[in-house]
């Protein structure tokens, strides 16, 4: 048996679990699937989920901590960018900051901050 035979969920820290669960149900639109009193479960497409904790180490990592795959990255960037989702802007040949928008090989990507300092992305990924 591997790994590859189960199935994978994120889980994300947090340092204000109540400012966090705004962000991800205001911002985001999620809706909690689990609430228990030390993280909350969020379900997302394909059966895939995500779990979010209160942690003191949150914020800490500044690398991509989850990304969503979407079919239409222009769609969803203008989308969240009107729910008041901020996106990051970064120094790399091809980002196009007026889109928020850059290419990681053959994929284009945006990336935004969560209300704990988690980084974030959206890709769409190559037919």
């Amino acid at each position: 048996m591997a790994l590859r035979d189960f199935p994978l969920h994120s889980t994300i820290a947090v340092s204000d679990l109540a400012r966090a669960r705004a962000f991800y149900e205001q911002k985001l639109g999620f809706s909690p699937a689990n609430v228990a009193p030390d993280g909350v479960y969020y379900d997302s497409a394909g059966g895939t989920r995500f779990l979010l904790y209160a942690s003191e180490s949150a914020g800490t990592n500044q690398a991509t901590y989850a990304e969503w795959a979407v079919k239409d990255l222009a769609a969803t960037v203008s989308d969240l960018k009107a729910r008041g989702v901020e996106f990051v802007s970064y120094d790399m040949p091809g980002f196009d900051r007026a889109t928020s928008i850059g290419p990681v090989g053959l994929v284009r990507a945006a990336w935004f901050r969560d209300s704990e300092g988690n980084v974030l992305g959206v890709a769409q990924l190559p037919a």
